[in-house]
């Protein structure tokens, strides 16, 4: 049986190290429930140091991500407030192995949400919506994993920040995005792009943490997925995304 805890270890300790490491399935293949355990384990080790739960990230949630990684279903991580940017701050780009950043919708909720919902119960649920960017940092060589790899690196999330947020009301279908960096637009977007419409990733994320025992908490944020490819990061680089009706967001990257 392979050692899900030294294994969440050795994802952990090259995620603090900033230091890139072999695929974990190149010594042993690794089920769906040992990489979401790996990841829980990983994580796991960062509260224990202080940092506490936010919330939750999805991903693959474009239909020609799945396709092109042969599944048929989103995959989720889990956010700490340790991975939190504020809007204009500065990351830190020696705190990351090959970090990429991009433009996402984020929900931040008003009370539990978790199980079999539909859209509109979800939305029931969202206090607040913003546009917000994920810092994608995958801790394998090359940025080059199978999924079992990813999930188990707590699909590569590293960071993200908010922008304003806005009312639960506000139609995010299918906003226009701009992703800039030093001013100059180097992704342009949709959030249609999100599973056709964000309020699916929210739906879908509720479902998965419910299968895993975990109801998404009032006060939590979901980051509902990409919505454009992600951009390598630079120090020096100030990077914004400008979003349909939404605002703004930045951070620069010291």
């Amino acid at each position: 049986m392979a050692d899900l805890a030294g294994l969440a270890q050795t994802v952990d300790d090259a995620a603090r190290q900033a230091s890139a490491i072999p695929q974990l399935t190149e010594s042993a293949p690794l089920t769906p429930e040992q990489s979401y355990r790996i990841q829980a384990l990983s994580v796991g080790r960062r509260l224990a140091r202080g940092e506490r739960r936010v919330g939750v990230k999805m991903g693959l949630t474009s239909r020609a991500k799945m396709i092109q990684v042969g599944v048929s279903e989103v995959i989720w991580g889990r956010l700490t407030d340790g991975m939190r940017i504020a809007d204009g701050g500065t990351l830190e780009r020696t705190r990351f192995v090959h970090p990429r950043i991009e433009p996402e919708v984020a929900f931040l909720l008003r009370r539990p949400l978790s199980g079999e919902l539909s859209p509109v119960e979800a939305l029931a649920a969202v206090e607040a919506v913003a546009p917000a960017m994920e810092v994608i940092d995958s801790r394998y060589r090359d940025f080059k994993f199978s999924l079992a790899d990813v999930v188990a690196d707590n699909c590569s999330s590293a960071a993200f920040v908010i922008g304003p947020w806005a009312a639960p009301s506000s139609d995010i279908a299918n906003l226009g995005m701009l992703l800039e960096v030093d001013g100059r637009v180097v992704q342009v977007g949709s959030s249609a792009a999100i599973l056709g419409h964000p309020l699916r990733s929210l739906v879908a994320a509720a479902r998965l943490s419910g299968q895993a025992g975990e109801a998404l908490d009032a006060g939590w944020i979901v980051l509902a997925g990409g919505a454009t490819a992600a951009h390598p990061l630079a120090a020096g680089m100030s990077v914004r995304t400008v979003m349909q009706a939404l605002g703004s967001v930045a951070l620069r990257v010291a």
